[in-house]
């Protein structure tokens, strides 16, 4: 008997397949995926041709048995597919060769490569720059985005406006209803306010993304180094997800792409506004990080754009989860509030202590802990709960030497005090803590502390809330 597969469909099972093989000798057409079993004659072995790539399945063994009583119905063995080891691409080493290419020739490549198989992360931001790109590349793509239920309305119209422009459909993915129920039954509306953001971006953002990216070999970002110097300074233009698994399963199955890493916030705008590009309304507002309504708020002038996003966190903790693989282990600097630049017994790097000026006073545990005790002061303080590795602490620093500087003599003590580490929980509870830096007035008459409640750290600013209290 001859057996032959030459058709073109993509799949067939074994009880199909079993049902097309007959007593004839006359050669029938089969396809199992895209593998071609070779023409034969009777008798012969069996041949394959197919791609270097793909799986190799060995020939079907039919034969027709013959005993004293007849013929014995046939009988067809299937060995277990051997798998091709598949040729793995060196995509750190592509990223060194892309490192200086244009986020235009970035896409490109990416397209090139995956095809139907990728798709373009949108916000709703100024990422809409991704789909200009591509759409500049000539090469079909896709778009999906995370509708989470608490984005601005003048994202969904941004959403509305880029399919217009570029005559695409996004592919929205959405919570599961049910787990979104249960947290707003169980915890209200804004739980995020009280035990931080993660479980509700888990709900709303993490898992739909999770979905959409199962049905993906590789997936596009708008992420670019300058946008959060704490978690994003070192992402390459391409990298294997180290976070997200793909279409094919398993630690290594999904691409992530960045085409603008490298590109600075200042050439993105210079890029829309000359292509003309539709962008969210919000950013005419004073937005610059947008997200979901309840946690996005416009920034001030001078303040990073992340300070928008989860205001009342720590700044090492600003990503949602979509980009987990950014944050790294806290090195033991982080984790203890005891060091102040001293290197650790692991041999771990540590970040040099901050604040450092005659005029401000460094507070210990037991300090602190005098000073908020203490119901008749001679004089007012002012302290900054800070953490040295955060970057928003280090942002203001020149100010509030300055600011130390300024009140030297005039009857006010400038003090610091490390709230990270061990000390985190008590600062917290007893210093109302919230997210670094958290900067207090303890008045002179009183025993309870006054805090600074404006996100604006400059000399002036900082000064007016002094003299106001004094």
């Amino acid at each position: 008997m001859a057996l032959a597969v030459t058709s073109s469909s993509s799949a067939v099972n074994s009880s199909s397949l079993f049902s097309r093989i007959g007593s004839s000798s006359e050669t029938k057409g089969l396809q199992i995926g895209s593998v071609r079993i070779l023409e034969r004659t009777n008798g012969s072995s069996g041949g394959l041709n197919l791609p270097s790539r793909r799986s190799l399945v060995r020939t079907l063994n039919v034969e027709s048995q013959r005993n004293g009583s007849g013929v014995v119905p046939l009988a067809a063995t299937i060995v277990a597919p051997e798998i091709l080891e598949k040729e793995e691409e060196d995509f750190e080493q592509l990223a060194k060769n892309l490192e200086n290419a244009s986020p235009l020739e970035i896409m490109d490549k990416a397209l090139e490569k995956f095809g139907n198989d990728i798709a373009i992360a949108f916000s709703g931001a100024e990422d809409v720059a991704l789909i200009e790109y591509a759409h500049l590349t000539g090469r079909p793509y896709r778009v999906f985005s995370l509708d989470t239920g608490r984005l601005n309305p003048e994202t969904y119209r941004l959403f509305d406006a880029v399919e217009k422009r570029y005559g695409i459909r996004i592919e929205y993915m959405f919570p599961d209803a049910v787990e979104v129920q249960g947290l707003v039954r169980t915890k209200g509306l804004f739980s995020f306010y009280e035990d931080g953001h993660q479980e509700c971006c888990r709900i709303r953002k993490v898992r739909p993304l999770r979905r959409a990216l199962k049905g993906l070999r590789a997936w596009i970002t708008g992420q670019r180094k300058d946008q959060s110097p704490g978690t994003r300074s070192e992402i390459p233009v391409v990298q294997v997800d180290p976070v997200f698994e793909g279409l094919d399963g398993g630690s290594g199955s999904l691409v992530k792409w960045n085409p603008v890493a490298n590109v600075n916030g200042i050439d993105i705008w210079t890029f829309l506004r000359t292509m003309d590009v539709p962008v969210n309304s919000l950013h005419s507002q004073g937005y610059v990080s947008i997200g979901c309504e309840p946690c996005t708020r416009p920034v001030l002038p001078g303040q990073h754009e992340r300070e928008g996003r989860w205001w009342w966190e720590d700044a090492k903790a600003k990503e949602c989860g979509l980009h987990k693989g950014n944050l790294k282990q806290d090195d033991a600097s982080q984790n203890n509030g005891n060091g102040n630049g001293v290197a650790h017994a692991n041999g771990s790097a540590t970040v040099a202590d901050i604040f450092n000026s005659e005029n401000v006073v460094s507070l210990s545990r037991a300090g602190i802990e005098n000073l908020a005790k203490l119901q008749d002061r001679k004089e007012p303080w002012i302290v900054v709960l800070y953490a040295p590795w955060c970057r928003f602490c280090q942002a203001m620093e020149e100010s509030y030497v300055d600011l130390a500087e300024n009140l030297a003599g005039s009857g006010v003590k400038v003090g610091k005090f490390r709230a990270d580490g061990d000390e985190k929980e008590y600062a917290k509870s007893e210093l109302m803590l919230g997210s670094f830096p958290t900067i207090l007035f303890f008045p002179k008459h009183s025993s309870r502390p006054i805090k600074y409640p404006s996100e604006k750290r400059d000399v002036e600013s900082l000064t007016a809330f002094v003299n106001a209290l004094r």
